[in-house]
């Protein structure tokens, strides 16, 4: 995401409900990230350690009946993105966030509508991503996400290093 007219809107004086910036936040994605409307992405829960973006199989779907890999790999990429984002709007942070890298298994097929639950890696937390960004203008963070699987075990995973950039900075 890049800096344009279309930039998610600014924190407010007064900042909404967590949920209503979650909201606002995915109604922003399905507006501006045509893959994501045509996934039919939904947010379907968040917290400040974590969000959970939800897809029905049906316009996700490969040549085998189960979800496509790429779709698995959106919903889970947007997942930890909007998870950054939350937090940094929270923060009232202008900033640009963007995937530095990240690696992705996929361990079993799905059969069904899927959701992505993203959350901070073990070893990342927020103070130091916070005290980087203000003292450097851009920081770093490591961020997992699961696609959960009927039998409760995961379907596939991303590990993900996502950068923030203030914007008009550096």
């Amino acid at each position: 995401m890049s800096a344009s007219p279309r930039a998610f809107p600014p924190a407010a004086d007064h900042p909404a409900p967590l949920e209503a910036t979650a909201a606002t936040l995915v109604q922003f994605i399905r507006d501006e990230i045509p893959l994501a409307r045509a996934m039919d992405l939904s947010l379907c829960a968040s917290s400040p350690d974590q969000l959970s973006l939800a897809v029905p199989l049906a316009p996700n779907v490969n040549d085998k009946g189960c979800a496509f890999g790429g779709s698995l790999v959106s919903l889970m990429t947007l997942a930890g993105w909007a998870l950054v984002e939350l937090a940094l709007r929270r923060a009232g942070e202008d900033c640009d966030v963007f995937v530095g890298e990240s690696t992705v298994r996929y361990l079993a097929p799905v059969w069904s509508d899927f959701r992505a639950d993203a959350r901070l890696a073990a070893e990342a937390g927020w103070p130091v991503f916070f005290s980087t960004l203000a003292a450097r203008g851009r920081a770093r963070i490591e961020v997992v996400c699961e696609v959960p699987g009927s039998d409760g075990k995961p379907a596939a995973t991303l590990s993900a290093r996502f950068v923030a950039k203030r914007r008009g900075g550096d």
